[in-house]
């Protein structure tokens, strides 16, 4: 039996000044789903951004509507809930997934519609999970698509392991143009103390560059399922 090495999340992000987008997912010790979501920017447009909750899912909004140069691939919703099936991801293929999975299709088969981000040289990858909740707990998948010899679609699959989850993010490493993420997700370890945690994976992400964090959680039962917003920014409001 192979031991799967387990990383500290916050030590991850410490010792990257810009992973980009991330996101991760899994149970907590007392078998609660956790997802996180975290965005970051290094040019003022991308850093013109606020997370706005939606229910208990999320949207991006400009800070400032004044401000906003180009709104393509940055204004999106990152978190959408349909039935007992959570989506989170680094773009508009959130939608993709909703409707496919409404119309009774498969993350796979939403996911064969799109590409990597048409934003050259950089070709930012596109970075998605699905968590299903079913009678014996959660289940979720992973999903990376990249530029790579035209495209590679890498997915990876996971049964809940109480204290484990999983994180991807978009870039290896801070650089010019930006180096993808390489090799498989992350297994991390996920504390009892989800609050913490979030706090915690905030402070660990660059202070120039981080914009917005979402949590969301949700219990083992039915029910009292609730989230976590962290901006950088306050919105600013129209006269």
């Amino acid at each position: 039996m192979t031991i799967m090495q387990t990383y500290d999340l916050c030590e991850i992000l410490r010792q990257n000044t810009y992973p980009g987008r991330g996101l991760m997912v899994g149970v907590n010790d007392d078998k609660a789903l956790v997802i996180l979501y975290f965005i970051m920017g290094r040019s003022d447009n991308s850093r013109n951004r606020v997370f706005a909750e939606d229910n208990l899912d999320v949207r991006i909004e400009p800070m400032d509507a004044k401000l906003i140069e180009d709104p393509s691939l940055i204004m999106y919703r990152p978190v959408r809930t349909i039935s007992n099936h959570y989506i989170v991801s680094n773009g508009d293929q959130t939608d993709t997934i909703y409707d496919f999975l409404r119309r009774g299709y498969s993350f796979r088969q939403a996911l064969a519609t799109r590409s990597y981000e048409p934003d050259a040289p950089h070709y930012t990858p596109r970075i998605s999970g699905l968590a299903v909740r079913e009678k014996g707990g959660f289940h979720y998948t992973l999903s990376i698509l990249k530029r790579q010899d035209d495209i590679t679609r890498q997915y990876y699959e996971y049964k809940q392991v109480p204290g484990v989850g999983h994180l991807i993010h978009t870039y290896q490493y801070d650089g010019s143009p930006l180096p993808s993420f390489e090799g498989e997700p992350r297994r991390v370890i996920l504390p009892h103390d989800v609050d913490g945690f979030v706090n915690d994976a905030w402070e660990s992400l660059n202070h120039l560059n981080r914009i917005a964090l979402y949590a969301r959680i949700v219990p083992e039962k039915e029910g009292n399922e609730r989230s976590i917003v962290i901006n950088r920014y306050e919105r600013v409001k129209e006269a």
